[in-house]
């Protein structure tokens, strides 16, 4: 890891970091969310017997539509050739709440943290817009990297 940010030039101005030098390789990263809800909501979503559909299944097309829209929504991303988009989710009874892993994979010159924590985030967005109207107090929380792979820095995993 650097010790600097990498999008600012030498006079403190915003810019695109150059990947072009960079050395293709597969490259893989994996990011999580959760969403906590009332248990009603939670049996709901769960039982497909939501207004307005299947709930993960809308979540998990709009996590891997948002994946591959990154670069027009974080300034200085770059578009990158996604190979692979996962979406998981898991239920967390005692929680009351719904957990949203996202793999991402390319083979590029710059890696795919920002399009697994885009996923991840709009998934997590989605649950909550189709299940709005009947609880509002949802709470998104602890998006985040777990792990990273491929390209100079090599292989990171988060440490807790």
């Amino acid at each position: 890891m650097t010790t600097e940010f990498t999008h600012f030039d030498t006079d403190g101005q915003a810019h695109m970091v150059d990947v072009g030098a960079k050395t293709e390789t597969a490259r893989r990263a994996v990011a999580t969310g959760r969403i906590r809800m009332q248990p009603e909501t939670l049996a709901m979503i769960r039982s497909g017997n939501a207004k307005k559909g299947d709930v993960l299944g809308i979540a998990r097309i709009a996590a891997i539509q948002g994946s591959k829209r990154t670069s027009e929504l974080i300034p200085l991303c770059h578009p990158i050739p996604l190979t692979r988009v996962a979406v998981e989710f898991s239920i967390d009874e005692t929680a009351s709440a719904i957990d949203c892993a996202v793999t991402a994979e390319t083979v590029g010159r710059t890696g795919v943290e920002m399009e697994a924590l885009t996923a991840a985030s709009v998934a997590l967005l989605t649950i909550y817009d189709m299940a709005k109207a009947v609880d509002r107090g949802m709470v998104i929380e602890s998006v985040r990297l777990l792990e990273k792979e491929g390209g100079k820095s090599g292989h990171w995993i988060a440490a807790d």
